[in-house]
């Protein structure tokens, strides 16, 4: 594990402030406590040297209670991510996930008297779930005011249980552009609320790029890009369906940080436009006046 950081912090000392031990994938405060104690002494190492900021991990709501608490209490860990998944017992139950949003509705009280910044990781396409199932879990993230969130898609992974229902016809994944879409609208929800939004879609790793263990759902590299590029496209509709016909070329002016996503993956937005209003091009103009959240568009007549 050090020289795993040591790597990370020689590559990327320049560009990485705060910087934070994460341990992820798995469920940090179920596993045993003395292999807790004794990652977080290695991890508190960094930070009592002044290299890295604080600590934070990721585990089940259900593992969280004062006893656990008592054990990271004297190292320097500042975030705490809980996997909820879904805050529906039957879309837990259904998925056998072991535990209850009660579960997680308690972990955050907890972590929040102690003074923890707090995550929750929810996913979009659980067996059991549907649209109005996953808005209610939203509604119930936002009431419970997080400080991040991370969204992740549900995959068939190769050997799961999940895939042997898949294969039985038990489960039916969502479809990318299924996936894509309700996370677009718990993006913009949990924007509105102000809760962080700091991931959406899975890590990419090499297996995932080879598709040697997905074998259905809506997974890509890029899913985060795909979530915001659709919400440009929105936005770009919406400006321009209530304006002019527009005859032969638009331009639209963004903030520099968003020229990609207004173009979409592959330009998709651009040809989307073109199609669908009859127009000859789409010019992406930076443009540091605009909000980073917004576009102009202006119609250019030859």
């Amino acid at each position: 594990m050090c020289s795993q950081i040591e790597t990370f912090l020689k590559n990327n000392s320049a560009q990485r402030h705060p910087v934070q031990i994460a341990f992820y994938g798995g469920n940090f405060l179920g596993i045993n406590e003395k292999y807790i104690r004794s990652l977080l002494l290695e991890a508190a190492r960094f930070v009592k040297d002044g290299i890295v900021d604080s600590i934070r991990f990721s585990t089940r709501p259900d593992t969280i209670n004062s006893k656990h608490l008592d054990i990271i209490k004297d190292f320097p860990v500042s975030t705490v991510e809980i996997g909820a998944q879904s805050l529906n017992d039957q879309v837990l139950a259904r998925s056998r996930r072991g535990h209850t949003a009660t579960d997680t509705e308690n972990a955050v009280h907890l972590l929040n008297d102690h003074g923890y910044e707090v995550g929750i990781q929810i996913m979009v396409g659980l067996p059991g779930d549907d649209p109005e199932k996953l808005m209610n879990t939203a509604q119930r993230v936002v009431e419970l005011k997080p400080d991040i969130v991370r969204i992740y898609p549900t995959v068939v992974l190769a050997g799961s249980p999940l895939a042997r229902w898949y294969h039985a016809g038990r489960y039916e994944p969502l479809s990318l552009r299924e996936g894509v879409s309700l996370v677009k609208h718990l993006y913009l929800l949990f924007r509105k609320k102000n809760i962080r939004v700091i991931r959406m879609g899975l890590q990419a790793s090499a297996d995932f790029i080879e598709d040697s263990s997905i074998l259905a759902g809506p997974y890509h590299p890029a899913f985060g890009h795909l979530v915001h590029s659709e919400i440009f496209f929105d936005r770009a509709i919406s400006a321009m369906e209530p304006t002019e016909i527009y005859d032969n070329n638009i331009i639209i002016h963004v903030h520099p940080k968003n020229v990609s996503k207004m173009r979409g993956l592959k330009n998709e937005n651009i040809r989307k436009l073109q199609k669908r209003f009859r127009i000859k091009s789409v010019d992406i103009i930076p443009d540091a006046m605009v909000a980073e959240d917004g576009l102009v568009v202006k119609n250019q007549k030859n």
